[in-house]
């Protein structure tokens, strides 16, 4: 299997392939090898070292078939009587990228490597007396024992050697498999923060553009009906009229810049601007009752615009399929702990109705409630309709 890569990484892996094929030739070829033909020995030996380069060059775009290369070049090293020296190095390399980026397969055939060379090169070196000055017979009873101990010996440093590098290259795919995770985990949560804010926006647009488009729709109508019998209702609802969409169109301008440009929320509407909106629909032609019982406080202002949105949505909501001739009262309890908000208003869904569709007004004042640790009912009562809300109340410090 090949890995893509960057097309300076290729770059650098041939310059690491070339460097260390000039490096292997002209430090150590001249003594890594006992042929009693110089000639043939240096051949055989840079050709053992340009094989270590190839995989040396392929250990990062194809780790498994740089494992093959750097086996078949270690057989033939044996076979070549070439010493082992510092340019075996090439094999701790390709080791660490069987383990680092290697597959699932490349990364076990690199474990097993690590025993299987370790056991061949440590027989290698015992069986030619290449280390300690041991004698390589090992069919002579009294030398034995120190035959095996030497074996012993070089079987667990060549381990080291070749284990070292493999578990150092599965450590760094560790770090960067939990390098990868994180990142992740990162852009799903901003992919998620990206979707609450606009699911906010997309709240209260519904909230202004709604609340607006029912107070011009039942002004124009009070004011066609009035025309006759009362002049000058009609001034009054085309001045109404005119700063209802006004705001709105305000209102919608700072919610999509918020939406093109993800720039900080402007200013929020909070309880003391129900008076304001209380009035507009007033004028509108609704009768509203407002009374608050206990001690009012400042909350904080993610808790005062979810009231506001849960009253403006209501009040519209009246405005639109309640009936004209009954008064909506708002109603606020405060009690040391929460904020119990009642919004009642006569009704035209039929008392029987089982179940109540849930639109999108419905569905954002519960979502509202819900975001700052409260909780929302919406449902016919008799011949009534009822929004009960409570809220935590912390004071703000």
């Amino acid at each position: 299997m090949f890995r893509s890569l960057e097309k300076y990484q290729y770059g650098v892996d041939v310059l690491v392939a070339a460097t260390y094929y000039v490096v292997a030739v002209t430090l150590f070829g001249g003594n890594s090898y006992s042929y009693l033909d110089s000639v043939m020995g240096e051949a055989g030996f840079a050709f053992v070292a340009g094989g270590y380069a190839v995989a040396v060059g392929l250990r990062r775009v194809s780790p498994g078939l740089a494992l093959a290369v750097a086996w078949v070049f270690s057989v033939l090293q044996m076979a070549l009587s070439i010493q082992p020296n510092v340019f075996n190095v090439a094999t701790c390399l390709v080791l660490y990228t069987t383990a680092a980026y290697g597959s699932r397969m490349a990364r076990n055939l690199g474990l097993v490597s690590v025993g299987v060379g370790a056991f061949v090169a440590a027989a290698y070196l015992t069986l030619r007396g290449a280390a300690l000055g041991v004698s390589t017979t090992i069919f002579g009873f009294l030398e034995l024992p120190q035959v095996f101990l030497q074996y012993s010996l070089l079987f667990a440093a060549i381990l080291f050697v070749l284990g070292m590098p493999w578990l150092l290259g599965l450590l760094v795919r560790a770090m960067m498999r939990n390098r990868e995770s994180r990142l992740a985990r990162e852009r799903a949560e901003q992919d998620v923060i990206v979707e609450q804010e606009r699911n906010r926006i997309a709240r209260d647009m519904h909230d202004v553009v709604a609340h607006s488009l029912a107070v011009v729709i039942a002004q124009s109508d009070g004011a066609r009906y009035a025309r006759a019998s009362d002049p000058a209702a009609v001034d009054e609802a085309l001045i109404a009229i005119s700063s209802t969409a006004r705001q709105a169109l305000a209102d919608v301008r700072l919610l999509l810049g918020q939406l093109r440009h993800s720039q900080a929320d402007g200013p929020q509407p909070s309880i003391a601007d129900l008076d304001r909106l209380i009035d507009q629909l007033r004028a509108s032609g609704l009768t509203i009752d407002f009374e608050q019982v206990g001690d009012p406080r400042p909350l904080g202002a993610a808790h005062e615009l979810s009231v506001y949105r849960i009253v403006q949505e209501a009040i519209t909501n009246a405005l639109r399929h309640g009936r004209r001739d009954r008064a909506v009262t708002v109603r606020f309890d405060w009690t040391p702990s929460t904020l119990d908000l009642t919004i009642t208003n006569g009704t035209t869904v039929p008392i029987t109705t089982a179940e109540l569709h849930i639109g999108h007004g419905l569905a954002g004042m519960t979502e509202r409630a819900s975001l700052v640790g409260g909780s929302l009912r919406a449902e016919p009562t008799g011949d009534s309709f009822v929004v009960s809300a409570s809220l935590p109340a912390a004071v703000v410090a």
